[in-house]
């Protein structure tokens, strides 16, 4: 990276970080763009450049777990039903929970004040819905690649919601708890758990659908 990029990337970080922090501190809908930029003494247009939406400042970083999703799923080996790539990628994804359940006093506030300004906010709560939805679309589009479907394909749509449907239910869970209980002990555990318990319901309807294509041979000159 050039030293063009790391200033680049280092005001990006700037920026985002001063946004959390007033985020954190004031909720979402109290704080202007304009007061994140005045903080991170820069430009408001500079803050645009980098997060076109106001919501871009608090999910940018979050919503990079969906596309690693997405990504996940893609690139499974042949032969591996969608099923067992999405569970393979719940159950490893670590972050912040994981962070928590190593004892990480930090990681358990921030993780707490990241989903209480959430709740608090429609706008948030609003994209969180857009990206779960963006989220499933994304998966639709590659099952129905997968299975010779055509765009729109239905049973390619329910297995998309069906997967996201569970990620969307543990962060419900997941949110509750932390906003309900002062000491959320075992919180990573019960979220595994349910996990589990969630997947398995799939299994019978989901667990052999979306098989990974194996790659194919040029065709010979």
């Amino acid at each position: 990276m050039g030293l063009r990029e790391r200033k680049k990337e280092q005001t990006r970080q700037l920026i985002a970080e001063t946004a959390w922090r007033l985020f954190a501190d004031r909720g979402f809908e109290r704080v202007t763009v304009a007061e994140v930029a005045r903080q991170a003494q820069v430009a408001v247009a500079t803050v645009f450049n980098y997060f076109p939406t106001k919501e871009d400042l608090f999910y940018d970083r979050l919503e990079t777990f969906e596309a690693r999703l997405v990504d996940a799923i893609r690139t499974r080996p042949a032969g591996e039903p969608a099923l067992m790539a999405f569970r393979r990628f719940l159950m490893g994804s670590g972050g912040l929970l994981a962070q928590v359940e190593a004892g990480d006093r930090q990681a358990l506030e921030r993780l707490r004040t990241m989903n209480r300004v959430i709740a608090a906010s429609p706008a948030l709560l609003a994209r969180e819905q857009q990206t779960i939805a963006r989220t499933a679309d994304g998966l639709a589009a590659l099952f129905a690649t997968e299975t010779n479907g055509q765009a729109g394909d239905v049973a390619a749509q329910v297995a998309a919601n069906a997967l996201m449907g569970v990620n969307q239910a543990l962060i419900r869970y997941t949110r509750r708890r932390l906003l309900a209980d002062g000491e959320p002990a075992g919180l990573a555990a019960d979220v595994r758990g349910h996990a589990h318990r969630a997947l398995a319901l799939l299994e019978h309807g989901l667990g052999d659908y979306a098989p990974k294509p194996a790659a194919t041979s040029p065709a010979a000159p």
